[in-house]
């Protein structure tokens, strides 16, 4: 930074919502561009964009500066509270800490989330390790100023003076050079009075200086408001991304104002590292007993109350308690114990109450300990479900189950846990909604004053595939997009143009659909909050950032169809015995003939068109069929389907790729239908632990080619390591594979004779 000329210390990103046009992965390149060591963050209100700013701009070389715009609200004059904007940066540790509580501090006095301001008082608690701007134009001095008030300013500079000592600056902001701002001259003054530094800023919304008249849109999508609307909020155009030579030559007569930019970022140093996880202590503990300790006895108790429901023959039993003592282990090595016990304790409270609870998906219904808690409703060895895919001891990462609830009282559920744990500490995760292509154009359309039916019909020429969505670049480059447009007028090019520049921007701030933060201590302490568009509290980051800080993420999704089984079960209920799903069995008969009929109109998963199709020709007979199903009904493995059906009926003999994996495929027709079936693949051919294969199953997800190009080479290694010769008495020479160490299903393990090329034997 030694050769620094400025740097940019009122910046606005994508995260001042529906204010800021400027994307994070470009700011750190345009700063690059320009030669500017470090650049600071001060969006609107928020601290939204702190990690995803800070890991974007330094992969660019750029020195991070957190900070933010902040509403400082003054009490108690004539026409009411009035409110003034300062900015404050983060110094340190300490400063980011004491500014995540102030940005809260303001949400959490708000009803609605408008104006969340600060006061004073709330400046001078929190003041420790921040550097503060006293606001420019809009700030608490020039707003006195500007009202003929200098006494009133001199006193708000006095206040910022005693709070902030040496860390406080008297900005100042230009729109041409050596042509001050109307009241710069008085607040330098009263600046030298007080000895306080200046220091030169532009406050700037968008990079460069064409983007001026998308931003403009922007504002107007904002607002509601049309772009020829006259009594509307409006940015100059010099608030862009200056360059270090533009803001230098805006204040040649205050060379020292352009310094202290420079002297700030060197001030500012502030670190994000991914903490540990943050769980609140389980409540209900015995006086001297660890959580490790209660969820042992919780799922020991649990298992045997399984065994009763179900009749578990007693030579199963012990396979089962096996396994569990087995996931008890790691989960207690792993430190997760009281994840377990909080996620039991709110289930099996909404259990007692008729709440209706999904029987688990995602990775969690492979762990015993979750199903003999209650937790989940599926045993995961009828199902061959593998607990380390849940939970891997190779790779220590935070458990998470996806649980549902039925929509009409999942909020039940989560008021309970706010008494559990307290109001403060129990908080769902915010998110960001952005303009998408389809709704960039029609807004940019609206805010033009284009024909509704004009707009309407190139919007719909945007193919629209919401889990794999085209941008307007992609929709740009297709044929008839390209002839449409050239045949289209000016104002729908401009409308294209614009909403291009728009894409990807956020737009308002809500909530995630199902996940909830429990803490062990004020979330406002570790991360800050808002309030979303219905005045609910929410963290003011999103889930990424919230994992990062340490938060535990807990999942409360609101399922209908869980009301709409309840309802049935009601209805039920009225002619005979409401039905038990502990105890129901999967072979009813008279079902399975509706199935094979394709009559599943209204039941979930099985009623399109396709999956219709597809279950006339599959005829399925077995649970095991509706789910290998549901899983190959997707892009990619539905090809496999009529494969499926084919072997199922006789029509085609299984293709197992190799013998010792026929025991593993033979349920499944010989088809690689499920993501344990890798994860066992990688442990009979290559001799890979649980753990290992889950690594190798999550590289295959990603995609990421450095990932599978380490893997391969494993797996070969694997692959070759675990075969070794082995003399037999008759003579012959077999190699005898180690994964043939673990029995078959029949007690017995596998052989393979070279010599009759990879035949099975059976060797007692």
């Amino acid at each position: 930074m030694a050769d620094a000329t400025f740097v940019h210390l009122r910046v606005h990103t994508a995260h001042s919502l529906a204010e800021g046009a400027i994307k994070m992965k470009d700011l750190g390149k345009r700063c690059a561009e320009l030669g500017m060591p470090a650049v600071a963050m001060t969006d609107s209100c928020t601290l939204s964009g702190a990690m995803d700013f800070t890991k974007s701009v330094s992969g660019a070389g750029v020195q991070p500066i957190v900070g933010a715009q902040l509403l400082l609200r003054h009490p108690g004059l004539e026409s009411g509270d009035e409110l003034s904007k300062i900015v404050l940066l983060a110094k340190d540790g300490e400063g980011y800490a004491n500014l995540i509580q102030l940005v809260s501090h303001g949400y959490i006095a708000t009803d609605d989330g408008h104006n969340p301001a600060v006061d004073l008082k709330q400046l001078k608690e929190l003041s420790a390790g921040l550097i503060a701007l006293t606001g420019g134009p809009e700030g608490p001095v020039d707003k006195a100023l500007a009202a003929g008030a200098p006494e009133r300013a001199r006193q708000r500079l006095q206040a910022f003076a005693r709070i902030f000592g040496d860390r406080a600056y008297c900005e100042l902001q230009r729109d041409e050079p050596g042509v001050p701002g109307p009241v710069e001259a008085e607040l330098i003054q009263l600046a030298d009075t007080l000895e306080m530094p200046l220091v030169a800023t532009n406050d700037a919304y968008f990079l460069t200086r064409d983007m001026h008249a998308a931003h403009d849109v922007l504002l107007c999508i904002s607002e509601g408001a049309y772009v020829a609307t006259e009594t509307r909020r409006r940015v100059s155009p010099e608030r862009y991304l200056k360059s270090p030579e533009e803001m230098v030559e805006l204040f040649a007569d205050l060379p020292d104002a352009v310094d202290n930019t420079v002297e700030i970022a060197r001030r500012c140093a502030v670190a994000f590292e991914t903490a540990k996880p943050i769980l609140p202590a389980y409540p209900d503990l015995a006086e001297g007993k660890t959580e490790a300790q209660e969820l042992r006895d919780q799922a020991h108790a649990g298992l045997h109350k399984r065994f009763v429901i179900l009749e578990t023959p007693e030579e199963r039993k012990a396979d089962y308690r096996k396994r569990l003592d087995f996931e008890l282990d790691v989960i207690e090595r792993m430190g997760f114990p009281g994840y377990f016990l909080i996620v039991a304790d709110f289930i099996q409270w909404a259990k007692d109450r008729g709440i209706s609870v999904g029987p688990g998906r995602g990775s969690g219904a492979g762990s015993l300990v979750a199903y003999a808690m209650s937790i989940t409703d599926l045993d995961p060895l009828r199902y061959g479900l593998l607990f380390e895919r849940f939970l891997n001891p190779d790779r220590v990462s935070m458990p998470d189950f996806d649980v549902d609830f039925c929509q009409e009282r999942r909020d039940e559920v989560i008021d309970y846990v706010r008494e559990r744990y307290g109001d403060e500490r129990v908080i769902q995760i915010g998110t960001f909604g952005k303009l998408q292509a389809r709704a960039a154009v029609r807004d940019v359309g609206r805010v033009l004053q284009l024909p509704y039916p004009v707009v309407d019909r190139y919007s719909k020429l945007i193919p629209n595939n919401p889990a794999n969505p085209t941008t307007l670049p992609e929709a740009l480059e297709l044929d008839e997009v390209k002839e449409a447009l050239a045949q289209a007028d000016h104002d729908v090019r401009r409308m294209f143009e614009i909403a291009v520049q728009l894409e990807g921007l956020y737009r308002h701030a809500s909530t995630h659909a199902a996940g909830v933060v429990i803490a062990d201590r004020p979330v406002a302490e570790i991360v800050p909050v808002m309030r979303d568009k219905e005045g609910k509290l929410a963290t003011n980051c999103d889930m990424k950032a919230v994992e990062s800080a340490g938060l535990v993420k807990f999942d409360f999704l609101g399922l209908k169809t869980l009301d709409v089984i309840e309802g049935a079960r009601e209805m039920v209920a009225e002619a005979h015995a409401k039905p038990d799903f502990d105890r129901i069995g999967v072979d009813d008969a008279p079902t399975y003939a509706m199935l094979q009929g394709a009559e599943s109109f209204g039941v979930f998963q099985l009623e399109s068109d396709g999956m219709r199709a597809a279950m006339r020709g599959i005829k399925p007979s077995t649970i095991d069929d509706l789910v290998a199903l549901v899983s190959l009904y997707r892009p990619g493995p539905m090809e496999n389907i009529p494969v499926y059906a084919a072997v199922k009926h006789g029509e085609q003999d299984p293709d197992y790729m190799h013998p010792l994996l026929a025991d593993l495929l033979r349920e499944t027709f010989g088809i690689m239908v499920y993501q344990e079936q890798v994860m066992e693949l990688a442990r009979i051919l290559a001799g890979y632990s649980l753990g290992q294969a889950d690594l190798l199953r999550r590289a295959m997800g990603k995609k990421i080619a450095a990932e599978m190009d380490a893997q391969f080479a494993v797996f070969t290694e694997g692959a070759q390591k675990g075969w070794a010769d082995v003399e037999l008495e008759d003579g012959r020479t077999v190699r005898l594979h180690r994964a043939t160490k673990y029995p078959a299903a029949d007690g017995n393990s596998y052989t393979v004779d070279e010599a009759a090329e990879a035949d099975v034997e059976l060797a007692i």
